[in-house]
């Protein structure tokens, strides 16, 4: 009895809701006992979908906002620190967002956003002097991650300018070079490039680099290619790493793009990280001064220690990549309707959703830690590795997730997913391999060096 009075109850709240001269109407129109008797038989469910297509907006459930960060690691920034973290967020989300997606589709690079970045004022986020911050190794990381959250390809043009080629000369370059460069690449004034990976020489770079540079009167001669540099198409200057013919080491070069013996071609067709204009560079009897030559950059050690330094930030990245997977993921489900309600009240849908969040939190936490590390000079190659092998793996898991959860939706550009998708496939691959990055923390862990 008392579930007829509440749906009576229920019926008499619709009635109300209804102006009387529309009531008249409506009597002219249905046999109102009828439907009076109708309204008895509707089951709960039945009565709320009536109430919710007379109301839409009554009682309407106020939902938890969209937010990554589930275990509040970076609440703990300090005021000053969360202010960069929001102004860089908020650069991404109002500057870049708009024009991604458009420029991932044509392969092209959006060179407007340059002159904004300028006004960030955070490349070269950790070094002391020349113009930049010197804030700690941490809001590398989290800048790294709030680029990659809209956009990994701005990302990884970042990265290249700030960590690559800025690191190069920080850690390599003599007093007169950091004091000329860094400046104008600190101010975008400059844009940097960062050669390393060769046509035919990707992990094995340690002692297999085939571009070669001969000492000669008054500078170097080098010969040689290289592959998949990021910006080299329109960079300014790039570093060169090559192997002596007088000694057998690495040396590096800070090779100006106007140098005589220098070309670069853009490589094409490629399906991820398709804003990043990478090119292939080849050098011909390409003469560079003794003034270019980095004074510290004279073995594969030297270099070791600028890729220690940045793999960190590819591991920042793939957090950053899988945290917009995720969020983009969230906020689709939550206005997307499948049967009658939003796809996020189906059990299937928060399992997917809950292994996105499980695997996103491990990975903050865990690059959060590895920062922390870096800042208390306590980060080894392994470390670096570790974070760059998970964290690259669980990406991987989370967009593969998230393109689910959206349906055929997934594959739209429209709806952002499918282009991260496609380019946490290239961040799996670049910084070292999962399999060479695994091996670096295998030998620490056991003792035994399993490199061919």
């Amino acid at each position: 009895m008392s579930n007829i009075f509440s749906k009576v109850r229920n019926a008499i709240e619709i009635f109300k809701s209804i102006d009387l001269d529309e009531l008249s109407k409506i009597s002219g129109k249905v046999d109102l006992p009828k439907m009076m008797e109708g309204f008895s038989k509707m089951n709960d469910k039945q009565i709320k979908m009536l109430m919710r297509a007379i109301d839409p907006e009554k009682k309407k459930k106020e939902l938890p906002p969209v937010n990554g960060d589930f275990y509040g690691v970076f609440d703990t920034l300090t005021d000053e620190q969360k202010e960069i973290q929001l102004k860089v967020r908020n650069f991404m989300e109002t500057e870049v967002k708009p024009l991604v997606n458009n420029h991932w589709l044509h392969d092209s690079f959006p060179f407007e956003i340059i002159e904004k970045f300028k006004q960030l004022n955070v490349c070269g986020v950790t070094y002391e002097g020349y113009g930049c911050p010197n804030l700690p190794f941490l809001m590398e990381g989290v800048l790294a991650m709030e680029m990659a959250r809209v956009d990994a390809s701005i990302a990884t043009f970042f990265g290249v300018q700030s960590g690559l080629t800025m690191g190069s000369i920080y850690l390599c370059g003599s007093e007169a070079q950091k004091e000329k460069w860094l400046p104008q690449l600190q101010k975008f004034e400059k844009i940097g490039a960062f050669g390393l990976t060769e046509p035919e020489v990707g992990s094995g770079a340690a002692g297999g680099l085939t571009t070669t540079c001969k000492k000669t009167e008054g500078g170097w001669i080098l010969n040689g290619q290289k592959k998949w540099i990021g910006n080299a198409t329109f960079a300014d200057v790039i570093i060169i790493w090559a192997r002596s013919l007088d000694d057998g080491e690495v040396k590096g070069f800070i090779l100006e793009k106007d140098n005589p013996g220098f070309e670069v071609e853009k490589i094409k067709g490629k399906m991820a990280l398709r804003i990043v204009q990478n090119g292939l560079i080849t050098l011909t009897d390409c003469f560079i001064s003794d003034e270019n030559k980095m004074e510290h950059a004279n073995s594969f050690k030297d270099t070791g220690n600028v890729l220690r330094m940045t793999r960190a930030g590819v591991a920042w990245m793939a957090t950053g990549c899988a945290r917009g997977a995720y969020e983009s993921a969230l906020a689709y489900t939550k206005t997307r309707e499948q049967f009658g309600k939003p796809i996020a009240s189906f059990q299937m849908i928060q399992g997917h959703l809950v292994e996105m969040l499980s695997n996103l939190t491990a990975m903050q936490t865990m690059v959060f830690r590895l920062s922390e590390m870096q800042d208390a000079g306590m980060l080894k190659d392994e470390h670096a590795s570790l974070a760059k092998v998970f964290c690259t793996l669980r990406t991987r898991d989370i967009v593969s997730r998230a393109r689910e959860v959206l349906g055929g939706n997934g594959i739209l550009l429209e709806y952002d997913v499918a282009r991260f998708v496609a380019d946490a496939e290239a961040i799996y691959s670049y910084e070292g391999t999962k399999e060479i990055n695994s091996l670096i923390v295998g030998r620490s862990i056991t003792g035994f060096s399993a490199f061919v």
